[in-house]
């Protein structure tokens, strides 16, 4: 099921030989150097290989990088590309697309496509040679009892944070947010979003709000990294997903995308948590932050 032969791979999944694409330019003027043919970068669950594609007006979404047969694959799993944008559907053709989420190791997976278990385990067999080789370090896992009164730290993986007044998904907790904005070396930029003598957030328990026709959240109330007492500007930052240092040179090119995803309560109600984090003081007991602390 795999869309390309060994032979044209290397071991990690990376490809031998970079296929002939169109030539595609961006505007002198434009800040953002992203082209929307697929972004490669890795997944940071399972250190696959991935590709960010827009998807209409909706955010980003990530995509196996190779095709795998149509008929091997549930109607609901399926997407397709047509220039440069994500469609979830298929196209006529025999391949299709799939994302990514339904074929992480990192992930359960899911029983609506059993077919695509041999695939799962050759994803699941590289993420072990990459962290064998030292190329790839996985996230510590939440522990089960995080949300327990007396349980220990409960820092989620993945944070909601409400900017402008929308809540988002993080991919990563908000201290290892790194910035998209491109380098002189023609580097990502290394800087955390959270930088040194910046303001941060605070932690706060709000209520979980549902969109129009849906069912009814799963939980009442649910922590959230809530920045909406720092500045128009400093929010604009945060969204941009930019460092101080160029967000205060909007010429500099983003050479990743932003990793905010629109929280959706039922979508990701394995993200909802009841109870802000724990804070943890040097030498010293766990002292939990009352409501509206600052981290």
């Amino acid at each position: 099921m795999c869309s390309t032969p060994p032979s044209e791979s290397h071991w990690d999944g990376s490809p031998v030989h970079a296929l002939a694409r169109r030539s595609l330019r961006v505007a002198p003027d434009a800040v953002s150097r992203l082209l929307r043919c697929g972004q490669n970068d890795r997944c940071h669950e399972c250190g696959n290989r991935i590709e960010w594609y827009q998807r209409g007006r909706h955010s980003a979404v990530r995509l196996h990088p190779g095709e795998v047969l149509a008929n091997a694959v549930p109607a609901a799993c399926r997407w397709h590309v047509s220039s440069g944008v994500a469609h979830p559907s298929q196209d006529g053709t025999p391949w299709c697309r799939l994302s990514h989420a339904v074929l992480c190791p990192a992930r359960p997976a899911p029983q609506a496509a059993p077919g695509l278990a041999e695939l799962r385990r050759m994803l699941a067999v590289n993420t072990r040679r990459l962290i064998d080789a030292g190329a790839f370090t996985p996230s510590p896992a939440e522990p089960a009892d995080a949300s327990a009164p007396d349980g220990p730290g409960c820092r989620p993986a993945r944070p909601t944070v409400q900017i402008l007044y929308v809540r988002y998904l993080a991919a990563r907790p908000v201290e290892e947010i790194q910035c998209v904005a491109q380098t002189r070396r023609r580097h990502r930029c290394t800087s955390p979003l959270l930088a040194p003598r910046t303001l941060g957030g605070q932690w706060s328990l709000m209520p979980v709000v549902t969109h129009a026709g849906q069912l009814a959240p799963p939980a009442e109330s649910m922590a959230v990294y809530n920045l909406a007492h720092l500045p128009y500007t400093e929010q604009l930052r945060w969204r941009s997903q930019r460092c101080p240092q160029h967000a205060a040179t909007p010429t500099a090119a983003d050479l990743a995308l932003a990793e905010w995803e629109p929280f959706d309560p039922l979508l990701h109600s394995d993200h909802i948590h009841a109870r802000v984090p724990t804070l943890r003081r040097r030498g010293g007991p766990a002292d939990h932050p009352r409501r509206g602390a600052r981290v």
